[in-house]
């Protein structure tokens, strides 16, 4: 699939690799990556993939707290790399972009719907971003950002094949030229997002993030939303129900439910858990304290 075509225009700023490779646990191999004799291979991916988001996690800080959602790459990497915080797709995704394309990769950014727990019938707008990165001519997805069941590899864009990662099975099923996602939980696919190889440009990921981080109705303005997968586990935030999905071990698949009660417990879980950073902010600790009264 040739994907010299990518033209998604970004800041010229450049990516700061050493400070990305330490902050997803890979500042000791990060050199090894960067050679002269480097290659962008499919193993390299997998490595990245893997780190991100376990080191990144998945947040709506920002738009719970009425800030900002920059997209620029200094805002990014500000952000994500050096302030010790997450973010949403349109965030993951770009940053994870511009390191990929540093690393010789070929990489297009597509838009996706979200179907997840939704009806057949439901039609939704193209939130989502995703990775479409040619290996030795095959395409294979990207997506650090889609949050409580996010992936943790890479996935071979390739029809009806169950695919396994670190975390659960995969799978891409196709209609026409639709691709739609699915994820098999308890011997059950379910669809998480559906997609069309249309490369998508800054601007049209600007008008869809502005949208998802200040519509009055949107999850993100409203609820707070925290994701970070694990080695052998899964923890998910929605306001204040903490969730731990253990993939295997003593539980056996098992869903641990919280309900956390207390401001005090909940940044705790989120400092602790999620590895987030904290912003300093006037009305942070009031919006927690709501959304811990309000639940």
């Amino acid at each position: 699939m040739d994907l010299t075509s990518a033209t998604l225009t970004l800041p010229s700023t450049r990516i700061e690799l050493d400070a990305y490779f330490q902050r997803i646990g890979l500042g000791n191999i990060g050199a090894s990556l960067l050679g002269e004799d480097c290659r962008p291979t499919l193993e390299t991916l997998r490595l990245i993939h893997r780190q991100h988001p376990i080191a990144i996690p998945f947040e709506n800080l920002n738009p719970l707290l009425k800030q900002p959602v920059s997209l620029s790459l200094p805002s990014l990497q500000q952000k994500l790399i050096h302030q010790g915080r997450g973010g949403y797709c349109f965030e993951h995704n770009l940053l994870l972009r511009s390191v990929l394309l540093a690393l010789g990769f070929q990489v297009k950014g597509l838009a996706a719907r979200v179907r997840w727990n939704l009806p057949e019938e439901a039609q939704m707008p193209r939130t989502h971003m995703v990775l479409l990165t040619d290996i030795d001519g095959e395409p294979y997805i990207a997506d650090v950002g889609f949050g409580g069941l996010g992936l943790t590899a890479p996935l071979h864009l390739a029809p009806n094949v169950e695919q396994e990662t670190t975390h659960e099975p995969f799978r891409f099923i196709q209609q026409d030229d639709l691709y739609t996602m699915q994820v098999k939980l308890d011997q059950t696919w379910k669809s998480l997002y559906s997609f069309d190889l249309q490369e998508q440009q800054l601007p049209d990921y600007e008008v869809a993030n502005w949208y998802v981080s200040t519509h009055p109705d949107s999850l993100f303005v409203n609820h707070l939303v925290v994701a970070r997968p694990d080695e052998g586990c899964r923890y998910a935030l929605r306001n204040n129900e903490l969730s731990i999905h253990h993939l295997n071990g003593q539980t056996n698949g098992q869903t641990e439910k919280h309900r956390i009660q207390t401001i005090e417990e909940l940044v705790t879980v989120l400092q602790d858990l999620f590895l987030i950073t904290l912003p300093e902010n006037d009305v942070l600790e009031s919006v927690l304290d709501q959304i811990v009264k309000r639940a």
